[in-house]
């Protein structure tokens, strides 16, 4: 099985594993690295240098510029905005070395409209809600919101809001403290 792109998408990368989906009008720029059975979805930009993993779902509109990493199962919502100059300036042309990084973890998802400035890590099937704008390290399933992004709950692996005894009421996993975020027992 191979890549599947629509004739009204454009997919320059060689690096682009079996089973993903570019759909219209959507972009994939050469040197960046797309893992199997991802969907990139109508008008999202994957820039030379970004990296997702397997099984990724890019949502229209989404912007995944050089310096990123999505590692598997990640979701970008409809025009997700990730940064990657903390000091943009149009006279000054920066290598990728000089960009910073952003780091998705596995599993975690990211609504509609979010910003993610760069030099953050949001960690394991985090959830940062809808317009969120994230400015610093989001833990695992950490549920953020707001501008800035805060943290306001507790969600599982299967996305539900944990309550206090961190046992999920939907699927019974248990989940515990680790470090600043939570992991499933």
């Amino acid at each position: 099985m191979t890549p599947y792109v629509h004739p009204r998408g454009l997919c320059e990368s060689e690096d682009v594993g079996d089973g993903t989906r570019v759909w219209a009008f959507a972009h994939v720029l050469p040197g960046a690295k797309v893992g199997r059975d991802c969907n990139i979805c109508d008008g999202a930009f994957v820039e030379t240098g970004a990296v997702l993993g397997d099984r990724v779902t890019v949502k229209n509109g989404t912007l995944v510029f050089t310096g990123v990493t999505c590692e598997d199962e990640v979701f970008l919502g409809p025009n997700v905005l990730f940064t990657n100059d903390l000091r943009p300036r149009a006279h000054l042309r920066k290598g990728p070395e000089e960009l910073y990084t952003t780091l998705v973890r596995r599993g975690a998802s990211l609504g509609a409209g979010a910003v993610v400035v760069c030099g953050t890590e949001i960690g394991e099937y985090a959830f940062a809600a809808a317009g969120a704008v994230v400015t610093a390290n989001v833990p695992a399933h950490a549920f953020v919101a707001g501008n800035p992004a805060r943290l306001k709950a507790w969600v599982c692996v299967c996305g539900e809001r944990l309550p206090a005894d961190l046992r999920c009421t939907g699927c019974g996993t248990r989940h515990v403290q680790d470090g600043p975020g939570l992991r499933a027992t």
